[in-house]
């Protein structure tokens, strides 16, 4: 029998929210490290990069990608909006536990949500087909708040993803990945169900621990444990990091937040991750948001946070190739395919040079025209 020895990210992060629980309360709960299957074992105990590895390709959450131009939060506690989102076209819908439900409403929201989240399991069709059913809870420095949303939602196969707020270390990640990986383990020695976190970069102490807490779920900071492989994407939460850094805020931030969103993207295209852009807060002004959408998507940003039904049009129109951009694309990738398959390295095509670096700009245009339903 080997010896598990304790990961100490872990261990922290695991106290962190622990040392705030009742005394007592959910004995039964302990990190995955003192229950783990065989499989896990040896991937820990080795560091196997071919054990890791197997169990990424059982999940094969780096595969697929998952189109998110929108991310619409809805009040966890909130009935009627609940059911107003079901008959919407976002991207992604966000029920939200956290800062859209007051705390005498924490209990009912999450009763609201898991009952929310049964439905979808019974009917299969509460929320569009393409819709991805994500659930923000609470921060891990609310202790038991967290951790009950976490045995709350969990168990529901219709949960998709699971948005956690105030990241700032890679400790938070790798403590949400154990638990979705305690939780939802399958019967089937090494199976669990996708179930992809984004991690919400809330303050500076988040931005400044950006590379660290990319790495916690990409892999590229060593061998891959076998609950890795569930970050998916990184999110600015804009009102909040102005908050922690007493920022004076501006329209579309277009000077005090550009450090932050620059650096976000950056970080998440290295390691493979989406970036969601911050919420326009003043949602009924569509010109300010269309122009702050367009700021986003040329800073390299997947897609933006809405608050509101009305915002998803723009979102989503600003998110996608033009129509221009979509034609030009086709006729690089036709056009470098066919000069190289000749043995040159670059074409021209309508008065531009095509050569790697815009192909390789191309077949991505192409790829998110396909994920908005642009081709087939």
């Amino acid at each position: 029998t080997m010896k598990i020895l304790p990961n100490t990210t872990f261990v922290q992060s695991y106290h962190r929210v622990c040392s705030l629980l009742l005394a007592g309360r959910n004995r039964a709960l302990r990190p995955p490290l003192f229950a783990r299957s065989q499989h896990q074992q040896v991937a820990f105990s080795t560091g196997s990069t071919a054990a890791a590895a197997t169990t990424t390709n059982l999940l094969g959450g780096r595969q697929s990608e998952r189109p998110r131009r929108s991310l619409l939060s809805v009040p966890g506690s909130d009935a009627r909006k609940i059911q107003k989102a079901t008959g919407l076209k976002a991207d992604a819908i966000v029920l939200d536990l956290e800062d859209g439900v007051p705390l005498d409403r924490k209990e009912d929201a999450r009763r609201l949500v898991v009952d929310t989240l049964r439905q979808q399991e019974e009917t299969g069709n509460l929320f569009g087909e393409t819709t991805e059913i994500c659930v923000r809870i609470n921060g891990l420095e609310t202790g038991k708040l967290a951790l009950d949303d976490l045995q709350a939602v969990l168990p529901c196969t219709s949960l998709q993803s699971i948005v956690v707020p105030k990241i700032e270390h890679p400790s938070d990640v790798d403590f949400v990945s154990r638990m979705i990986s305690m939780m939802t383990a399958g019967s089937e020695q090494g199976s669990r169900r996708d179930i992809r976190i984004l991690a919400a970069i809330e303050s500076a102490k988040g931005l400044l621990n950006l590379k660290e807490i990319a790495q916690a779920g990409s892999g590229n900071g060593g061998p891959l444990p076998p609950y890795a492989a569930y970050l998916d994407a990184l999110i600015f939460a804009s009102e909040d990091y102005c908050a922690d850094l007493e920022l004076i805020r501006t329209p579309n931030g277009a000077t005090e937040l550009l450090y932050a969103r620059s650096q976000l993207v950056t970080v998440a295209k290295a390691y493979g991750l989406q970036a969601i852009d911050m919420v326009h807060i003043d949602f009924r002004n569509l010109e300010d948001l269309e122009k702050e959408c367009q700021q986003g998507r040329e800073m390299g940003f997947t897609g933006k946070q809405a608050i509101h039904p009305v915002q998803l049009d723009t979102i989503h129109a600003t998110f996608a190739p033009s129509l221009k951009d979509l034609e030009f694309a086709k006729k690089c990738v036709q056009e470098y395919e066919s000069t190289t398959f000749t043995g040159k390295g670059a074409c021209v095509v309508d008065g531009i040079v095509v050569d790697a670096p815009v192909y390789k700009w191309a077949i991505k245009i192409l790829k998110r025209a396909k994920q908005a339903g642009m081709v087939e």
